[in-house]
């Protein structure tokens, strides 16, 4: 049985599939280390992704790219399945990448002022409490 020389790529979303793509010859994903190239004969491997573009290649669509937000990709064999809160594709790399800086990263910076807001709240709370704690 000859073995496989492209990939299967699924890209999921919390409420769905956003892609099932076969016989991907390479993809380049970006991670906090900056961007990795993966072909099918790579060592299995875990990378945590950043907001940015995606990239594959496949014979019956060519290049194809999505923009995609953090999340985590998992290679096993000839199996990629990538897990992200957020995806666009298109063929257009400008928008994908207005899209990447408006949507994506302008929903993390919200999420780290919520989460530091949070926190301020709590600790304010905590200090409240152990305030009334000794009165």
């Amino acid at each position: 049985m000859a073995e496989p020389t492209h990939m299967h790529l699924e890209i999921l979303l919390p409420f769905g599939v956003f892609a099932d793509k076969t016989g991907i010859s390479h993809i380049i994903a970006e991670t906090r280390e900056g961007s990795f190239g993966f072909l099918p004969h790579r060592l299995d491997c875990v990378a945590s992704l950043v907001p940015g573009i995606l990239s594959y290649k496949s014979a019956t669509e060519g290049e194809s790219y999505i923009a995609v937000d953090e999340g985590v990709m998992i290679k096993t064999g000839f199996n990629v399945l990538i897990s992200v809160r957020n995806a666009i594709s298109g063929k257009d790399l400008r928008l994908l990448h207005r899209a990447v800086e408006q949507d994506f990263l302008s929903i993390n910076e919200q999420e780290k002022n919520v989460r530091s807001a949070l926190t301020k709240l709590e600790s304010d709370f905590i200090r409240r409490l152990v305030e009334f704690h000794h009165d």
